[in-house]
């Protein structure tokens, strides 16, 4: 068996470098963020009639500010400051919201993804990642040992596989099987869905009953000692996990990840590390409703640099 050798690696070349680092460079653009929309939309017109003192600041406003807050990493007080130094740059005279009410608000924001209902089905990647709320770092960690006092939540994320853009997320605690938001995933889509792919922790009967409901179509490698539920001579439907199995004996389970175009499934996990790389891996929030608005918030940011502009390889 001949040894590979780091030359004979595929080395990858972006044959679009001008306009992906012109993207790069935009992300940063406040002009971007704060648009004449935004401006015009700043103050809450309280049409329905509520208990309390009426809102001053619209939903958009609360959401450019939390916006700016994640993009720029910044504490609530701080993006409080931030905000009226932007509008004195740009001659607006409009109020920012104090950081008691961005906190307030944030908790209970409803945040979507604006998606766009798309001609035919599309192709779903789903997998999940985790997300630190308090404990040491790994230095720490390494040195004297990690403490009791740990937590971190895990963040389940829905990818289009044409696209690459989170399509749906859910933050749930760590002990969240990865299977049970699907169908909360699911439900949130416009467009039909095709394939979904996923790895092997979304092999449960459940998860296929709730794809077989919707007319999707699993691709998720089974476990290396699953077994046939209804043999050749059944008269009854096959099931795409039986199929799986099957082609896994036949080819191999690289040989039948290759037929199926499983491999897209790693689409997920760039998401995930772009993601990281760009907003770290610790939650800045202490309660779960923040924190689900923190992270549909870095969501939709993410998906805005996706838009902006993608590398392509050659």
């Amino acid at each position: 068996m001949r040894k590979t050798n780091k030359k004979d690696k595929p080395r990858y070349q972006i044959r679009n470098w001008a306009k992906y680092n012109e993207a790069l460079v935009n992300r940063g653009d406040l002009t971007f963020w704060i648009s004449d929309e935004v401006v015009q939309e700043w103050k809450h017109k309280n049409d329905e009639h509520r208990q309390g003192r009426p809102f001053q600041f619209s939903d958009l406003a609360i959401e450019t500010l939390l916006t700016i807050r994640e993009l720029y990493q910044l504490p609530y007080r701080t993006t409080e400051g931030f905000g009226k130094w932007v509008f004195r740059v740009m001659q607006l005279e409009l109020p920012i919201p104090d950081y008691t009410s961005l906190c307030k608000r944030a908790a209970a924001l409803d945040l979507s993804f604006d998606l766009k209902k798309k001609k035919g089905k599309i192709d779903v990647i789903v997998d999940s990642t985790g997300l630190k709320v308090y404990g040491e770092g790994e230095w720490k960690t390494r040195t004297h040992g990690k403490s009791k006092r740990r937590t971190w939540r895990k963040l389940h994320l829905m990818i289009d596989a044409e696209t690459q853009e989170i399509i749906a997320e859910v933050l749930t605690t760590n002990g969240v099987h990865d299977t049970v938001p699907v169908a909360e995933m699911l439900d949130e889509q416009k467009s039909r869905v095709g394939k979904f792919y996923g790895d092997g922790i979304f092999d449960t009967w459940d998860l296929y009953g709730t794809l077989d409901q919707r007319g999707i179509e699993p691709v998720v490698p089974p476990q290396r000692n699953a077994v046939l539920t209804r043999h050749g001579n059944s008269k009854l439907p096959k099931l795409p996990r039986d199929e799986a199995i099957r082609g896994c004996r036949k080819l191999g389970r690289k040989g039948w990840k290759v037929k199926v175009g499983y491999h897209r499934r790693s689409l997920a996990e760039t998401a995930m590390f772009r993601l990281k790389t760009i907003f770290g891996g610790r939650l800045k929030n202490r309660q779960l409703r923040n924190q689900k608005t923190e992270s549909r918030i870095r969501c939709k940011i993410l998906n805005h640099f996706t838009k902006l502009g993608m590398p392509k390889y050659r």
